[in-house]
């Protein structure tokens, strides 16, 4: 059994926050789908810890929410091991996020949101943007996931956006380093910006078009 011990930073430093062990339960969330927190070995809560300049405390217990979700696996008195899931659980669950989010986000268009309501995403898609070009995978991943979830949240189904949190949570995008290493997540990254524009428009079509695009790189350019 492995233990991941290495040095060097995986993971920054947090700033201080009104929900610590919150903001930490949503970065190793990122990190395990996106593979910057490496299955295959044992993370302990003290490693991760020191990573992020915090106590072991907030971290275990992050690490136990992730638990719950079925992400990681606890090793007793070791610490915690990334499930790794097979392929085909990865193309389920691909396909379900499509059957959930295409129409939903194509109701949004049809439906029309608030203008002012749809700008506030904006500075997320920018954030999604710029975390890409530096290639911070964690910071990409998670404002991926707050975007999409608030975008869908316009549909007024709160039980909806609480099952694609899972289904999000439990993919995983290994593709993501190598896309930023050949330059070539910036521009899958600007389609974030590409969606606000066409819900904003009332584009259903162009909506649904990028939309079901956009859910297809998860088992395309971003899993290769």
């Amino acid at each position: 059994m492995t233990v991941d011990d290495r040095p060097g930073p995986v993971l920054s430093p947090l700033r201080a926050r009104r929900n610590l062990r919150e903001e930490i339960t949503q970065t190793l969330r990122a990190a395990v789908i996106s593979g910057e927190l490496r299955p295959g070995v044992v993370h302990s809560a003290p490693h991760l810890a020191a990573q992020f300049g915090v106590s072991a405390t907030p971290v275990r217990e992050a690490m136990l929410d992730l638990a719950k979700e079925g992400l990681i696996d606890v090793v007793r008195n070791k610490g915690f091991r990334v499930t790794e899931p097979s392929q085909k659980d990865l193309d389920d669950l691909s396909e379900l996020r499509a059957l959930i989010e295409v129409p939903t986000v194509r109701r949004i268009a049809e439906a029309g949101a608030a203008p002012a309501v749809l700008e506030e995403l904006r500075p997320l898609a920018v954030e999604i943007e710029d975390a890409a070009a530096r290639h911070d995978l964690i910071a990409h991943v998670a404002a991926d996931m707050e975007f999409h979830l608030r975008l869908l949240a316009l549909a007024g189904n709160a039980h909806l956006v609480e099952h694609v949190r899972s289904l999000r949570a439990q993919s995983r995008i290994y593709g993501l380093r190598s896309l930023a290493e050949r330059g070539e997540l910036v521009p899958s990254a600007h389609e974030h910006a590409e969606l606000l524009d066409l819900v904003l428009a009332g584009d259903a079509e162009g909506t649904e078009r990028l939309m079901r695009r956009h859910i297809g790189h998860v088992r395309g350019i971003w899993a290769e």
